[in-house]
């Protein structure tokens, strides 16, 4: 089941998509967020989205605004593509290979969700950046509160999926981890999800032998192909990133679970540590890109002028000396 949020004549509104395009609006909210966690687990929101479909059918999808499938109380983005962390490490960084470290868990940094815009909105370039970035992710979303989870119960904690472009401004990123600390405003303009929340029971005939979800991959930047992959050349499933983000803590309805960037061109900046050069170049206005995921859908975004960034002192320097 695809469930969707647009918004028609001036109003917002949760539905759930029919194979023919038409939308049939959920009762009682506008918020797929708020339904989630209303009907806590896969099976009650297949509940609430086939009681839509009996009821009276909305607007056909080409002709409302779709905006992003929810507004995820947090987003935490994970990294678990080893191409993508060989490939940005050298160019951002400047060094190869893989950190020793970053085989020892499923790493990731909370961004955030103030920042999400739909499928189809237009992404400003952030203030006083000229080095901006694409970064194709898939993305699950908690149906259910959990804490301290195993791989094997995380399973029935994940009530579906979307994708995540989790844009990047590459310049304002790195000089901002060498403070050892971020990303910060490297990544806070813009995160795209979209099109729709895709159920997790959709994506099960994808899934491999070794519980990894076998989906292809594309991203394309104004109509040409840049970057492909596979799904399932993450280093950890979902599962096992959803016990590692309920450890010691809790997850909770609506929060979202980003994959990392893959590999194979799933970024321009991969691309540019394999060749040694900005190739193709960075993002700019007029740039749209297309993400692709096989199962559930495609997003596209245009990159616009953003604002310049208002002028702030640098740290005032302090003597070390003490009274």
């Amino acid at each position: 089941m695809r469930f969707a949020s647009y918004e028609h004549r001036h109003r917002r509104r949760v539905a759930v998509l029919a194979p023919d395009g038409t939308l049939f609006p959920v009762s009682g909210t506008d918020s797929l967020t708020e339904l989630i966690r209303r009907h806590a687990g896969l099976d009650a929101l297949l509940a609430a989205g086939a009681a839509a479909l009996d009821g009276p059918a909305g607007p056909q999808l080409s002709d409302v605004r779709l905006l992003a499938p929810l507004e995820p109380p947090t987003l935490r983005d994970f990294v678990t593509f080893e191409e993508h962390v060989e490939g940005v490490r050298r160019s951002v960084d400047g060094v190869g290979g893989v950190p020793d470290a970053w085989y020892d868990a499923p790493t990731f940094y909370f961004t955030n969700p103030y920042a999400v815009i739909g499928p189809h909105d237009d992404v400003p370039v952030p203030p006083g950046s000229r080095v901006l970035d694409f970064e194709l992710e898939v993305a699950a979303v908690i149906g259910r509160e959990g804490r301290d989870l195993t791989p094997e119960r995380a399973r029935d904690h994940i009530v579906g999926y979307t994708i995540l472009n989790d844009w990047s401004a590459r310049d304002l990123q790195g000089r901002e981890m060498q403070v050892n600390l971020g990303p910060c405003k490297g990544k806070d303009t813009a995160a795209t999800l979209g099109p729709y929340l895709v159920t997790a029971d959709e994506l099960e005939p994808y899934r491999d032998a070794d519980g990894f979800l076998r989906l292809a991959l594309t991203a394309a930047v104004n109509g040409e192909v840049v970057g492909e992959d596979l799904l399932s050349h993450m280093s950890w499933t979902f599962e096992e990133m959803a016990a590692y983000a309920s450890r010691g803590t809790r997850v909770r309805p609506g929060d979202v679970l980003g994959s990392g960037t893959c590999g194979n061109g799933g970024c321009l900046a991969e691309l540019w540590g394999v060749r040694g050069e900005r190739t193709p170049p960075p993002l700019g206005p007029g740039d749209t890109v297309t993400l692709t995921v096989e199962g559930i859908g495609s997003l596209s975004n245009t990159v616009v002028a953003g604002a310049d960034p208002v002028p702030l002192p640098t740290a005032r320097r302090r003597t070390r000396e003490r009274p």
